[in-house]
């Protein structure tokens, strides 16, 4: 019994060693079950930790590589700070090197008559600026003044001639002014040869010139639309005085005004000038009133000093017949105690020949200066042979087929009368 009990009793605790080591075997395979879960979730949370790293990796990359754009955006925009700030170094570098700006403009023109005066008065309206009024000796002076200006910004040349004696230099200055960059005018309507006018146009000169017009009309024609309607009466003056009130415009011109009134007005303005020409003042004074549309009877005293100037003029006939000289083509003379200019159609008229000769001794240049006229029958142009032959004697000259003038040394004096009755046979 006992023994059955036990062995019983054995079999019960067999079967619970069997349960429990079941239980136990269930609970490890839970656990391992549960080791492999938390394993497998470890691993997902290694693998999420994986890709969250890779991810900020990723977007730390993406930073880095964001941060390297904008270091180079930034860089390059330093670059371009840098690039900018040398251009502006540069700018300012060349500001401070051109200290003085080009803003003068100048005219320089003919002192003699109404037309060089008139030109310069046309332009002073057109462009404003000053005048610089010459004798045709004076114009190289006047032009190695200006060429140093390093304020000059335009210059223009009204009126003055040129000569074998003085063309090359002429265009050599001109071709320093222009490389200096200050714009150059020519204005003129004397013979000039025409390899100057290539020359001149070659290094960008601008050259107005027409034989067939005076000097204002030309300066007019060019500029109409930067002058007031004063002008054309200036204009017309000018081209009065210098006996081209005939030609295509000058003619035009003159219909619009009364032609005594015109006359008159063109006479009295010649009388003036002619008479200060030792008066630089008051030519630049006449300049002035001209520019600003001043007539001459607007102009004090016009009328009565051309009242003193016909008077002086009355007495130079008696003169003039007295002591003119006559050769076979021409007559001559040497005036003492006038301009050549005033005098010399009285030689011509007096002496009865096609072309007259008044010549006048400038002391202070030991030359003589020489005015030439031809009447309406001489057949030669009288400016081209003063030009070349005025050259050839080592002085210079020039002008239109009827009217010209020259500069001759005093000891030629002779010898260039002689040629030149030669010439006009």
């Amino acid at each position: 019994m006992i023994s059955q009990s036990v062995l019983a009793v054995s079999k019960t605790e067999k079967s619970s060693k069997k349960k429990s080591s079941k239980s136990n075997s269930v609970k490890k395979t839970a656990a391992k079950k549960i080791t492999k879960k938390t394993a497998a979730k470890k691993i997902t949370k290694k693998t999420a930790a994986k890709k969250i790293t890779k991810k900020t990796a990723a977007k730390k990359i993406t930073k880095k590589t964001a941060a390297k754009k904008i270091t180079k955006k930034t860089a390059a925009k330093k670059i371009t700070k840098k690039t900018a700030a040398k251009k502006i170094t540069k700018k300012t570098a060349a500001k401070k090197i051109s200290v003085t700006p080009r803003t003068k403009v100048i005219c320089i023109s003919h002192k003699e008559d109404c037309d060089g005066i008139s030109s310069a008065a046309l332009i002073r309206q057109a462009f404003g600026g000053d005048s610089i009024l010459v004798d045709y000796p004076g114009q190289m002076d006047a032009l190695n003044q200006v060429v140093s200006d390093e304020k000059l910004k335009s210059l223009f040349i009204c009126d003055l001639g040129l000569s074998k004696k003085t063309q090359d230099e002429f265009i050599d200055i001109l071709t320093r002014l222009r490389k200096n960059k200050v714009s150059v005018t020519y204005i003129d309507h004397h013979d000039i040869d025409p390899t100057v006018v290539r020359s001149l146009e070659k290094i960008k000169v601008k050259v107005i010139h027409d034989i067939n017009e005076c000097t204002t009309v030309q300066v007019y024609n060019a500029y109409t639309s930067k002058l007031n309607d004063h002008a054309s009466f200036v204009a017309t003056c000018a081209a009065i005085t210098d006996y081209m009130e005939d030609r295509p415009i000058g003619s035009k011109l003159l219909q619009i005004y009364d032609r005594q009134f015109a006359l008159i007005s063109a006479t009295v303005m010649t009388y003036n000038i002619v008479g200060h020409q030792r008066e630089p003042d008051y030519l630049q004074y006449l300049v002035e009133e001209l520019a600003d549309s001043k007539f001459p009877h607007d102009i004090p005293n016009t009328f009565e000093f051309a009242q003193i100037q016909v008077e002086k003029l009355s007495r130079m006939i008696a003169k003039v017949k007295k002591g003119m000289k006559t050769m076979s083509n021409l007559g001559h003379m040497e005036i003492l105690d006038a301009g050549a200019s005033g005098a010399v159609n009285f030689v011509m008229g007096l002496s009865g020949k096609d072309v007259g000769v008044a010549y006048k001794e400038r002391i202070d240049h030991g030359i003589y200066a020489v005015s030439v006229r031809g009447s309406k029958n001489c057949k030669v142009h009288l400016g081209k042979i003063v030009n070349l032959l005025a050259t050839s004697l080592g002085g210079s000259g020039g002008g239109h087929d009827k009217a010209c003038g020259a500069v001759v040394p005093k000891p030629k004096i002779k010898k260039f009368i002689t040629e030149l009755n030669k010439k006009i046979k």
